[in-house]
């Protein structure tokens, strides 16, 4: 895993060298980026704390505890969608919204505590002008970059002797509140439990990963809109197509994020500015 881990970040790596042009223009804009972060700033998939920064790396969170995340963040809620907006309280709903998952992760932490990894994190800032990264196609990069590292991670696991133990059951207090912070796949994932007595879940509340890129993800939909458009009402292929790159870029599980079952098809309306539909298309 380690070595395909490795063939496949040169292989994108020179992608991206090649095709720089239109990868740091597409679906391009300013954000926050939030992650966990662990001791010493190193990238942490399972422990730490929140850190948020802004588009040029300036910490907006600082490290705060996982159960204080009510004190930080609120959710906006629009008419037209089922998603939720998460933001930063102290920033605003214009202000406050971040970007997690890959990219955020490799913006954030200081170090990556594999060697391997580090030396692609080091090598991905540097072709980043040494700023946090901006950039909706660096997602691919950066989530083969956590690949690596989970890889290396993984080997280090297969010696630990506490895994080749005997202990299979962590005994603790029974608690009737639990709250856990995790980096997924996607991104941040915050789950927020109470229960009664008898165990029955008497509140819950989810913020997913898909849920704090809703924000990101319209912004590139619209991003490639003006890339695409030029001032025309069509809704051409290559704009469908240029939509679902930038939309996949994310990694979105609508399901997870709006509690949906079913099909989910692109739907794209043209609005005039005096709110006119004036053409539509689905695929799906």
């Amino acid at each position: 895993m380690i070595e395909w881990s490795i063939e496949t970040l040169e292989f994108l790596k020179n992608y991206h060298i090649e095709h720089r042009d239109w990868l740091d223009h597409f679906a391009e804009f300013d954000s926050g980026h939030l992650s966990l972060i662990g001791a010493n700033g190193d990238m942490d998939l399972y422990h730490g704390r929140l850190r948020a920064t802004d588009a040029k790396g300036q910490v907006t969170l600082r490290d705060v505890p996982d159960d204080h995340y009510r004190r930080y963040f609120s959710e906006g809620v629009e008419r037209w969608t089922y998603l939720k907006f998460p933001y930063l309280t102290h920033l605003g709903r214009e202000k406050g919204w971040n970007r997690v998952g890959p990219l955020a992760r490799v913006n954030i932490c200081d170090r990556i505590p594999t060697p391997l990894a580090e030396q692609e994190r080091l090598f991905f800032k540097e072709f980043s002008g040494g700023l946090p990264n901006n950039r909706s196609m660096y997602y691919h990069w950066a989530r083969l970059i956590e690949v690596l590292h989970c890889a290396e991670v993984m080997k280090n696991l297969l010696h630990d002797p506490e895994l080749l133990g005997s202990d299979l059951v962590v005994k603790g207090e029974r608690r009737s509140e639990g709250i856990g912070i995790v980096e997924a796949p996607r991104g941040t994932l915050i789950h927020h439990y109470e229960a009664n007595e008898k165990g029955k879940l008497t509140r819950c509340n989810l913020i997913v990963s898909t849920t704090h890129n809703n924000e990101p993800m319209n912004r590139a939909v619209k991003e490639v809109a003006l890339q695409t458009m030029n001032g025309q009402h069509e809704i051409t292929e290559g704009m469908l197509n240029g939509i679902e790159v930038a939309i996949r870029a994310y990694d979105p599980c609508l399901s997870c994020a709006t509690h949906a079952i079913g099909q989910m098809p692109l739907h794209v309306e043209v609005i005039d500015a005096e709110g006119n539909l004036v053409k539509e298309r689905t695929r799906g």
